[in-house]
């Protein structure tokens, strides 16, 4: 399985991840940074620290579950 993650820092400075389960394949850092810009400036999320306010990242993380 994999995960797209999202991380923004909040007004209070902590960290924020939203969570992408399966994104579609080929995805560029530049599409990635610009969905997270067009979050930002459309204020869509906010958290329990308030609003988002900054990006801190982004990363595909690929989980393998081998079952016996």
């Amino acid at each position: 399985m994999k995960v797209l993650e999202m991380i923004f820092q909040n007004q209070q400075g902590k960290n924020v991840t939203i969570r992408v389960q399966e994104p579609k394949g080929g995805l560029t850092k530049g599409e990635v940074d610009a969905a997270m810009n067009l979050i930002l400036t459309k204020n869509i999320f906010t958290s329990s620290g308030g609003d988002l306010a900054g990006l801190k990242g982004s990363r595909i993380v690929e989980r393998n579950v081998t079952e016996f």
